[in-house]
């Protein structure tokens, strides 16, 4: 048998002391998109996320594909002038088109840059991408690392600024996340994606989402669950 000590305790599970009762939150259920063109659909996102940011909530979305942050980013930036767009993925999607079109999961990043300028995007996972999208990052400057221990440095980077999240899963290794359409070994465990959750209560976060999770292509259920921790964990953290 293993004692250990509250303090031990604590840092094996951060959120010990916290309970989702204890803080608000409301499922708004499912935009209907079912089909809609892209341009359409993107329309109801951003019209949907407005209506949020109306009413003064923080929107924590769920897709889909990486392409709804797009017009999330849209609707927040009518709301606010400046702020850091934090984004966690195994791809850099800064294409500028793919298989002939400018607005997908490839571009995403690269027409959100449009909207919040370069010095703006700090992204953390890329492990994979183009030439032209590496020297895209070397020259702007947006990838940055995280490991324990470089919490600060981080923290320094964004510089008090408000903060978007959008948290691609691919990020994960398919070791501990298969659930993804483009896997990309190399990737985070959840023991650091756990410490950079704790990292977030130390950041002004304006929305999040949480993008790319695929369930049919992993029978165990073992994606979809820790996608729902760590959907849990944003709550806890926004």
């Amino acid at each position: 048998m293993i004692r250990m000590s509250s303090d031990s305790i604590e840092s094996y599970c951060p959120y010990l002391d916290r309970d989702l009762s204890d803080y608000p939150f409301c499922d708004l259920g499912d935009l209907q998109l079912g089909g809609l063109s892209m341009s359409e659909k993107l329309i109801e996102i951003r019209t949907g996320v407005s209506e949020i940011l109306q009413l003064g909530g923080i929107p924590l979305c769920i897709g889909g594909e990486h392409t709804v942050t797009l017009s999330i980013i849209e609707a927040l930036k009518k709301r606010h002038d400046h702020f850091l767009v934090l984004h966690l993925d195994a791809h850099s999607d800064l294409r500028d088109s793919y298989e002939g079109e400018q607005i997908n999961h490839s571009t995403v990043m690269r027409r959100v840059v449009e909207i919040v300028g370069h010095e703006n995007l700090m992204q953390l996972g890329i492990r994979s991408g183009t030439r032209e999208e590496f020297a895209w990052i070397r020259n702007h400057g947006t990838l940055r690392s995280f490991r324990p221990g470089h919490e600060k440095t981080l923290l320094a980077g964004i510089g008090g600024r408000p903060v978007y999240l959008t948290l691609d899963l691919d990020i994960l290794d398919p070791s501990c996340f298969p659930g993804v359409g483009n896997p990309e070994a190399g990737g985070w465990h959840y023991s650091l994606m756990e410490r950079f959750l704790e990292f977030l209560v130390n950041v002004d976060l304006i929305g999040v989402d949480v993008v790319e999770l695929m369930p049919e292509i992993d029978k165990s259920e073992l994606s979809s669950i820790t996608a729902a921790k760590i959907i849990r964990s944003l709550l806890l953290v926004t």
